[in-house]
Parts: structure tokens; sequence; C-alpha cells
């Protein structure tokens, strides 16, 4: 990232009453890296993006007017996104969405300062190395058909259901709901243990997630060295290929390595 300059702060727009400005941090990054003019991040307008430094680090930072609520769908995306442009270039350890702190100075003296030497070897961890997470969903009639091919009590609850009037199958249609919720997470633990086997070879860090659907086959993040990236993408590839319409496969990055740093 090129062309930097410094900015620590804010004048109050003519004719506006004075905001209360605090210091929106968005992660730590090695002290020798620039970014763009036109980096901005979070606010409404967004703000600008500058970089406050310490040592042999350095934080992402930019003006954020407190008294407006954070947590607004456009807040976390651009938090989000800036943290996954930089991390296409530069190793970073992404913050929790929404951190502010006082003043850059603060920045300095509260976060950079006190945990320097594990901020910078967290750093030195990350170099070359960024985050994919890969989310695979079972398709709904086909893991339907293999819950009621493969469980004799679902295929019997099934066609009981099917020849019965709604009200006086209600005990049965609980029952068929709590068997396919069990038998598709049985399914999920089995393939979410083959996808991590199967990428152990081409990742370096592993984090399997927690389902954000009832019907997920498996939800991974990875950590991959830049290098392997192609051979990891091949890999999904293959994978999607194999599953065909049975799953669907997502994979989403490279991004920020959000599951592997805890900051």
């Amino acid at each position: 990232m090129t062309g930097s300059t410094r900015q620590s702060g804010t004048g109050d727009r003519a004719g506006a009453p004075p905001r209360n400005t605090g210091c929106y941090v968005y992660g730590i990054l090695p002290e020798d890296v620039e970014i763009s003019e036109d980096a901005v991040g979070v606010g409404d307008p967004p703000a600008r993006v500058t970089i406050v430094r310490h040592g042999e680090i350095g934080a992402l930072i930019s003006d954020v007017d407190v008294d407006r609520p954070l947590g607004r769908a456009q807040d976390l995306v651009a938090h989000e996104r800036l943290l996954d442009e930089v991390a296409a270039e530069v190793p970073v350890l992404p913050l929790r969405f929404g951190a502010v702190m006082t003043t850059p100075e603060a920045v300095v003296e509260e976060l950079l300062a006190p945990h320097h030497d594990s901020f910078a070897a967290a750093l030195k961890q990350m170099e070359g190395r960024t985050q994919y997470v890969l989310k695979a969903r079972y398709a709904e009639q086909p893991v339907l058909l293999e819950v009621l091919t493969e469980n004799a009590e679902a295929k019997a609850l099934r066609e009981r259901i099917r020849q019965l009037p709604e009200e006086v199958t209600r005990n049965e249609r609980i029952r068929l709901g709590e068997l396919i919720t069990q038998i598709i997470a049985a399914k999920r633990e089995a393939d979410t243990r083959a996808v991590v086997e199967r990428f152990e070879s081409c990742t370096v860090g592993t984090v399997v997630r927690d389902p954000s659907h009832e019907r997920d086959a498996a939800h991974v993040a990875f950590l991959v060295e830049n290098d392997r990236a192609a051979d990891f993408e091949r890999a999904v590839g293959e994978l999607r290929s194999e599953w065909g319409d049975r799953v669907d496969v997502r994979l989403l990055g490279p991004m920020a390595p959000y599951d592997f740093v805890t900051t």
C-alpha cells in the first residue's frame, strides 16, 4: 500500500456542533507499511484511515463519532473490507469489530507499547499467510432423500405422515423433525472431519466454526501459505466436483486471519 500521510484528528465542520470523537482501531500491522490516502473505514461518511506507529508495529485507525452507535451492517462491512484488503498485501492482526479508544496517543500507550513484543511475534508468524473460509451446505432434497433411505424409522414416519391427515400426525411430525436434525448433525460431523483431513497437507492451521445453518455440511476456517493458495483452491474445486449436487460449496477469501488471532 502506498501514498501514506499521517492524520491525527479532524476539525469541526463549519457551522456544525462539536463532535465527540474517538479513535477506532482496526488491527495491528508492521510499522513499515504505508496506506493509500483514499483508504476509508467506518462512519457516515466513511472516515479516512491512517496508521499510528510504535517500534516495529503500527495500528490502523480512524476518527469515529462516539455519539453515533456502531453496529450497522455497513460498519461491519467497512471494517472487514479494510482488513481484508490490507491482508492481501501484508500481515495484519485484526481487532474485534467495534474497538474504540480515546486518542491515537492512547492507542500507542495502552495497546501498542504494552503488547509490542507479542504483537510483533504474531505478525512474523502470519507473514505470507492468509485465511480462507469454506462453507458447505447440504442441498435440501438430496440430504432428505439420504435420511429417508438410510434410516428405517424416518422412512416409516414419512410414509405415515403422507397417508394420514395433518391433525392426527403431530407427534410423528415432531419425531421426524428430531430424527432429521440428529442425522444431519452426524453427517455434518463426519463430513467436517473429512474436510479437515483432506486439506491438512496444503494448510497450516484449521478452525472448525459453529454451524451457521441447520443444513451446514462443514464450516471451516483455514490458514494458508500464500504460495500454496493455488493448490488449496484447486483442492476445493476437486471437493466441489466430488460432492456435486449433494452439497453447495462456497470458498471465501483470501481474508484477514480472524479465526487465528485473539486480540
